[in-house]
C-alpha cells in the first residue's frame, strides 16, 4: 500500500480517496489492532494497523487514510487499496512533469533495472513493486477452469449468513472448499449448492470462526478470498463495583456484557492484565456474558484503579487493601479492687507483631515504678501495683493501625468515711447554736464508690443540704449520699450528611458535627461511599480528616452513589450516619456550537445555534440567552426560563443597537461555557426582494390520481412579510374546494380530494410595495381511461386474425401509453392475455386453433393502470380448416418518388458575435435531394468557417464563431429530378457588451 500511495501521481485514471477515523479522547483501552474495509460494486479491499496509546491519554488524535481506485479497462479494473498513515508534513507545490505511466515502463523493463528506475520514480517499497508486477503477469493469464473467480474479500456481520460463488468452465466438474487450508464438509453450517455453472458455498450464523481465508480448488486450479466477521459493538450492561478488602483475601471484579463470547481487555493504572501477567497472580475467568478478573491473594500493590474496556463501552472501579483486620481472642474484663490491692487487665489479639497503647479516660498511660505495660506474643497487659482511688476510671487498649479498641473499668472499693468537725460549739457530733443565727457546716466524706447524702431530723429526710435557719432544741444528722460521675464514650454519628455539588468525577460533602461528642473532643472524621444498588462501602480515607467539607475523587459520571461519615475521638470510631441523599457526577456541558443569526427586525433577533460537542451523562436542561450592547459588560437575561429548542427570538431590543447576545447550555452540573457571537447585531429590519423558491417537482407538470389529497408546500423569502395571491389559469381563484394557507415562510396548497376540474394552471404571486414574484404550477388530474371503441376483426388468414380499434373517447385526461389484447375460444370462454403494451390500435394475432372461432377483446391503458371495461370484438374469427383455396387481391406496388419538400423551415435568429451558431431544417424528398446552402444568394460552397451536415433529412449549418459580417439572409434550396424547394431566414449578429446591475438600496 506504501507503492501505491507514492506512484499513485503516475496513472492517469487514478483518483485518491482520504478516509479519516478520530479518536475524540483517547483512553488506554483503544489501543490494539484496527482494520479498515472499503467496497466498491463487487470488489472488497481491507488493511489493518495497530495503535499503541503511550505518555497522556485524553488527546485528539487523527487516522487519516488513502484510497487509490484505478478505473481502467484492463489489469487492476476496480481494484481498491490504501496507502500507509500518512506524516504531518507541509504540502510541497510540485512542479507539472509530463505523465509517464511508470507500470508501463516496469513490464516492458529487464529485472536488471528494475533497482533503477524504482530509484527514478521516487519508488521505495521495492517488495511491493515486486508482488504487483507478479500479479500485473499473473492476471494477463486466463484461467481455465474459472469464468468467475471468488473476490478479494467479503464483509459480513455476525449472526448473518454469506454466499461465496464461482463460476467454472464445465458444468460437471468437481469443486473442493476449503477454509484455512482445511477442507470443509457439507452441514448445516456449511452449505454447498451446485446450480449449472455457478458453485456457491453458504455460511449460516456467521461467528467470528469464521473469519479466515477460503479457497474453492478445481482440479489444479485454485482462488482464494478473506472472509470479514463484523462484531456488532459490545456494550456493558452491568459496571464493575468497587472493592474494599483485606491483604491476603480473595478479589473478583465481575463484569456483564451484552453478548456471549465478547473479547474484553482488562488493564490496571494503564498496563494491560493478563495471564501472564506478574506470573499466575491475575485470573481471567469467562460465564456467558459474565466477564471476572480474579485476585487470588490481595497485597497492598494491588490497591489502584481497574478498567475493563469493549469495543462499545468501558467501566472502572477502586480497589482499596487494608491490612487483615484483627481478631480479640481474649477481651479486657471489668476490675473491682480495693486499696493497695494489685490491678491486672490482660488481652489478647490474633496477631503477636501487633503494637498498641493504653489510655485512661482518653489520656494515654505512660509505665511507673507503680504501673507496668508488657508485651508478650500476642498478650498485651498493664498491671497497677499498689491501687489507690485515683485509679479508677476506663481504661482503653487500642491496637496500632487498627479502628479497634477494648475498654474495661477499674472500680476502686473504699468505705464511706464522715469526717465531722465540730469545733468547740458543743460536745463530739453536738452543736449548739444560739436561736436566730444561721448555721454553716461543713462535712468531708471519702469513699469508693460514692456514697449517697442524706440529710434527716430526727426520722424525717430533708431534701435541703442546707437549712436557712435553726430552732431551739434542733437535732441534725448528716448522712452521704453517691453522686454520679461522667464516663467518656465514643461521639454520636455526624448529622446532616448531604451533597452540595459535583463535578465530572467528583463531587463535595458536607456534614455536620456529632451532636454529643461522647465527652471527648472530636479528632476527625471517616468517610465511605457506594454505588447505588452495589452492597460494598468503600473507604476514602484512612487518616483522620478533621474538616466537615471533603471532595470525593475518582468517581464515575453519570452513576448513582450515596456517603456516609464516622466521627472518630480518643476513644474509638461513632457508629455511621445516616447515608446522604444520592448523588450523581456530571459535568457542565461544553459551549454550544455554531451560534448564527437568523432574522433580524426593528425589535428582534433570532437566534440558531447547534448542541454543544461534548453533553456528557447528564443531558442538556435548555439555553440561556443573554445580551448586551456594544461595549458594554452588563449582560441582560432574556428567557426566564431555560429553552428546550435550539433557535430562540429575543424581543424588546432598542431599534439601531448594536448588541451582542451569547447563548449558555444548562444542566443538573450547572452553566456551560457561553458561545458569543463575534460581532454585534444591528437591530434594524433588512428589506429583501420577495423570491419564490419553487421546489423541483413543482417546476413539471404535477400529475396525481383522481380522489387522492394534494398538498404543495411552497416557500418563499422576502422582508417584510410578503402579500401571497393564487390565480387558476390568470383568474383569482375562488374554487372552495382548493384551500390556501399562508404563514411567514411558505405558503400551502391543498386539495383534500383532487377532481378532474381541479386540472390546470395555477399562478402564485408574492408581493412586497411595488416588487413581486410569481410561479405556475401546473397541475393535471388523470384517471383510468375509458374502452376502446368500434374493435373489429379485418382480416383472417390461415392461423392468423388482424384486429383493429379507435382510441377510447375518454382517456382519462392524459395520453394512452398502450393497450392490452386478449382472446377466447368460443367453446371454452376464457380468456387469455395476447399482447400488452401494445402502442398501436391494431395488432396481428397468430398461432390459432383450426376449427375454433375466437373473440376478442382490447383494455386501454395509461399511466393510471387498464381501463376498467374493454372493449369487445363485434365480430369473432373462424379458423378454417386446411385445403380450402385462398384467392389473394392483386399487390400493386407503391411509387414513393416525390419532389423536395421541406417539413421544418428555417428560423430567423439572433446570435452573439464570437460564439459558434446553427440553423436547422428538415427536408423529404425521392430521389434522394442534392442541397446547396447560400448566404445573401451566392452558394457559399467549401468555406471552412461554415460545416453542412445532412442526418436523415435534417440539414444544419454550423457557423464558426461568427463576426459582424457573417450576419445576412441565408436559404437552403433542395433539387432532385422531380422539382425543387427552397427555404430561407435571417441571422442577426449582435456584438458582445458589458451588463451591469447594481443591488437597490432601500
Amino acid at each position: 500500500s506504501k507503492l501505491r500511495a507514492r506512484v499513485g501521481q503516475h496513472g492517469r485514471l487514478i483518483h485518491i480517496y482520504t478516509y479519516e477515523m478520530s479518536i475524540i479522547k483517547v483512553v488506554d483501552g483503544d489501543a490494539g489492532g484496527y482494520r479498515c474495509e472499503v467496497t466498491s460494486k463487487d470488489k472488497c479491499d481491507s488493511c489493518t494497523f495497530e495503535v499503541s496509546v503511550q505518555g497522556r491519554s485524553g488527546d485528539r488524535h487523527l487516522i487519516t487514510l488513502l484510497s487509490s481506485s484505478i478505473r481502467h479497462a484492463d489489469e487492476d479494473a476496480g481494484e481498491l487499496d490504501f496507502s500507509a498513515l500518512l506524516k504531518k508534513r507541509q504540502k510541497k507545490e510540485r512542479k507539472e512533469e509530463p505523465e509517464v505511466d511508470v507500470w508501463e515502463i516496469l513490464k516492458n523493463a529487464k529485472p536488471c533495472d528494475y533497482e533503477k528506475i524504482a530509484f527514478q520514480y521516487g519508488i521505495t517499497d521495492l517488495r511491493g513493486m515486486l508482488k504487483r508486477l507478479k500479479k500485473m503477469k499473473a492476471e494477463s493469464k486466463k484461467s481455465d477452469a474459472f469464468l468467475k473467480k471468488l473476490d478479494p474479500a467479503y464483509s459480513v456481520d455476525k449472526g448473518q449468513k454469506i454466499h461465496l460463488t464461482v463460476e467454472v468452465a464445465d458444468p460437471d466438474v468437481p469443486v473442493k472448499w476449503f477454509k484455512n487450508g482445511q477442507e470443509i464438509k457439507p452441514s448445516a453450517k456449511y452449505v454447498f449448492e451446485s446450480v449449472g455453472n455457478k458453485r456457491t458455498l453458504t455460511i449460516n450464523k456467521c461467528n467470528l470462526s469464521d473469519d479466515a481465508a477460503y479457497e474453492c480448488v478445481v482440479g489444479e486450479e485454485k482462488c482464494f478470498t478473506e472472509v470479514f466477521v463484523k462484531e456488532p459493538p459490545i456494550t456493558i450492561t452491568k459496571l464493575l463495583d468497587d472493592v474494599h478488602t483485606v491483604v491476603g483475601e480473595r478479589v473478583e471484579f465481575e463484569v456483564e456484557v451484552s453478548e456471549e463470547g465478547a473479547n474484553v481487555i482488562w488493564m490496571k493504572d494503564g498496563v494491560e492484565l493478563n495471564r501472564d501477567t506478574a506470573g499466575s497472580k491475575y485470573r481471567l475467568k469467562k460465564d456467558g456474558k459474565r466477564h471476572i478478573l480474579i485476585i487470588n491473594e490481595a497485597t497492598k500493590e494491588d490497591i489502584g484503579t481497574y478498567y475493563v474496556y469493549t469495543n462499545g463501552g468501558e467501566s472502572k472501579a477502586e480497589l482499596e487493601v487494608e491490612d487483615k483486620e484483627l481478631e480479640v481472642l481474649q477481651n479486657i474484663a471489668d476490675l473491682t479492687v480495693k486499696a493497695s490491692e494489685q490491678a491486672v487487665f490482660k488481652c489478647e489479639v490474633s496477631d503477636e507483631k501487633v503494637t498498641g497503647k493504653w489510655f485512661k479516660d482518653g489520656v494515654e498511660v505512660e509505665a511507673s515504678d507503680r504501673i507496668k505495660i508488657s508485651h508478650i506474643g500476642r498478650i498485651h497487659k498493664l498491671t497497677i501495683n499498689d491501687v489507690k482511688a485515683s485509679d479508677a476510671g476506663d481504661y482503653t487498649f487500642v491496637p496500632d493501625g487498627y479502628a479497634l479498641s477494648l475498654s474495661a473499668k477499674l472500680n476502686f472499693l473504699d468505705p464511706p468515711k464522715i469526717f465531722l468537725d465540730t469545733g468547740s460549739s458543743g460536745g463530739k457530733n453536738n452543736i449548739t447554736v444560739v436561736a436566730g443565727n444561721k448555721l454553716r457546716l461543713d462535712v468531708q466524706i471519702t469513699g469508693e464508690p460514692a456514697p449517697t447524702v442524706c440529710w434527716m431530723k430526727g426520722d424525717q429526710v430533708r431534701k435541703n443540704w442546707l437549712s436557712s435557719f435553726t430552732s431551739h432544741h434542733t437535732r441534725v444528722r448528716y448522712f452521704i449520699c453517691s453522686a454520679s460521675i461522667g464516663v467518656p464514650h465514643v461521639p454520636n454519628p455526624p448529622e446532616n450528611v448531604k451533597c452540595t455539588s459535583v463535578g465530572e468525577d467528583s463531587a463535595i460533602i458536607t456534614w455536620d458535627p456529632p451532636a454529643f461528642d461522647g465527652g471527648v473532643a472530636v479528632k476527625g472524621y471517616l468517610m465511605e461511599r457506594k454505588k447505588i444498588g452495589s452492597p460494598r462501602w468503600t473507604k476514602l480515607n484512612f487518616d483522620v480528616y478533621e474538616s466537615t467539607t471533603y471532595e470525593a475523587k475518582k468517581m464515575i459520571e453519570g452513576v448513582l452513589y450515596e456517603m456516609r461519615v464516622f466521627a472518630v475521638n480518643g476513644i474509638g470510631i461513632s457508629q455511621p450516619s445516616a447515608s446522604s441523599k444520592p448523588f450523581m457526577p456530571i459535568a457542565p456541558t461544553s459551549e454550544p456550537t455554531r451560534l448564527t443569526v437568523h432574522d433580524v427586525t426593528d425589535s428582534t433577533c433570532a437566534l440558531k445555534w447547534l448542541p454543544p460537542e461534548k453533553i456528557g451523562a447528564g443531558g442538556i436542561d435548555g439555553y440561556i440567552i443573554e445580551y448586551c450592547k456594544e461595549g458594554s459588560d452588563q449582560w441582560v437575561r432574556a428567557n426566564e426560563e431555560p429553552v428546550g429548542n435550539i433557535h430562540y427570538r429575543v424581543k424588546g431590543l432598542p431599534v439601531g443597537e448594536k448588541m451582542l447576545f451569547r447563548v449558555i447550555a444548562v444542566n443538573i452540573a450547572g452553566h456551560s461555557p457561553p458561545a458569543i457571537l463575534s460581532q454585534a447585531v444591528t437591530i434594524r429590519e433588512i428589506v429583501e426582494n420577495p423570491k419564490i423558491r419553487l421546489p423541483r417537482r413543482l417546476r413539471t407538470k404535477f400529475i396525481t390520481q383522481v380522489g387522492e389529497k394534494v398538498n404543495l408546500v411552497i416557500p418563499f423569502q422576502g422582508k417584510p412579510r410578503p402579500v401571497v395571491t393564487w390565480y387558476k389559469d390568470g383568474v383569482p381563484m375562488e374554487d372552495r374546494t382548493v384551500g390556501t394557507r399562508t404563514s411567514e415562510v411558505d405558503t400551502i396548497l391543498f386539495i383534500r380530494s383532487a377532481e378532474r376540474v381541479h386540472s390546470g394552471k395555477y399562478t402564485l404571486s408574492v408581493q412586497i410595495e411595488n416588487m413581486s414574484d410569481s410561479a405556475d404550477i401546473h397541475i393535471q388530474v388523470v384517471e383510468k381511461p375509458g374502452p376502446p371503441i368500434a374493435v373489429h376483426v379485418t382480416d383472417i388468414w390461415g392461423f392468423n386474425a388482424a384486429l383493429e380499434w379507435k382510441p377510447p373517447k375518454d382517456d382519462g385526461n392524459c395520453e394512452i401509453i398502450g393497450y392490452t389484447i386478449q382472446k377466447a375460444d368460443k367453446k371454452t370462454k376464457e380468456w387469455f392475455t395476447v399482447y400488452e403494451h401494445n402502442r398501436r390500435p391494431s395488432c396481428t394475432v397468430s398461432d390459432l386453433v383450426m376449427g375454433n372461432e375466437y373473440s376478442f377483446r382490447v383494455f386501454s391503458e395509461n399511466i393510471c393502470g387498464l381501463s376498467d371495461e374493454p372493449g369487445i370484438s363485434k365480430n369473432t374469427a373462424v379458423i378454417t380448416k386446411t385445403g380450402l383455396l385462398y384467392n389473394p387481391s392483386p399487390y400493386k406496388e407503391m411509387d414513393v418518388s416525390s419532389c423536395p419538400k421541406f417539413t421544418a423551415p428555417l428560423v430567423d435568429r439572433s446570435v452573439i458575435a464570437g460564439y459558434s451558431a446553427a440553423i436547422s431544417c428538415a427536408v423529404r424528398g425521392n430521389p434522394k435531394p442534392k442541397i446547396i446552402w447560400m448566404k445573401n444568394r451566392m452558394i457559399i460552397g467549401e468555406d471552412p468557417k461554415f460545416l453542412m451536415q445532412n442526418n436523415q433529412g435534417v440539414l444544419t449549418l454550423n457557423i464558426r464563431k461568427p463576426s459582424l459580417f457573417d450576419g445576412g439572409r441565408y436559404s437552403c434550396r433542395a433539387i432532385n429530378d422531380l422539382g425543387e424547394d427552397e427555404v430561407e431566414c435571417t441571422l442577426e449578429v449582435r456584438g458582445m457588451s458589458m451588463q451591469f446591475s447594481l443591488p437597490t438600496t432601500m
